[in-house]
């Protein structure tokens, strides 16, 4: 396994991650115009559901964004490939898909319910 690429890829990847984070949780430029819920479905309530939507898409990135620094200091601590929870190896074609995986699928699998 080359551990090189593999941190190379998963720097890529974090700065890709904290541009897209920087950008879904900008401020509006014009931050005094009100978001209403409004019954009727107009700009107001469009836009509430987008930034919504932009809230959610932020927390799924936080939390692989949390995963590719977990990943780099696995790397340099060797114990990348090791999954966190159990200490089971994380099998290659996991990390080939997903390098910032830090846990099995058993364990991956109860984190996500």
């Amino acid at each position: 396994m080359d551990t090189a690429a593999i941190a190379r890829t998963l720097t890529e990847r974090l700065e890709s991650l904290d541009a897209e984070l920087a950008e879904l949780t900008a401020v509006p430029r014009d931050p005094v115009t009100a978001v209403s819920f409004g019954k009727r479905i107009g700009d107001g309530t469009t836009e509430a559901i987008d930034r919504m939507t932009k809230v959610g898409t932020a927390e799924q990135l936080s939390v692989m964004r949390t995963d590719v620094v977990r990943a780099l200091a696995k790397i340099e601590d060797g114990t990348y490939g090791l999954c966190d929870r159990c200490g089971a190896l994380i099998p290659e074609e996991r990390l080939e898909a997903r390098p910032w995986s830090v846990l099995c699928v058993s364990c991956a699998a109860r984190r996500a319910s």
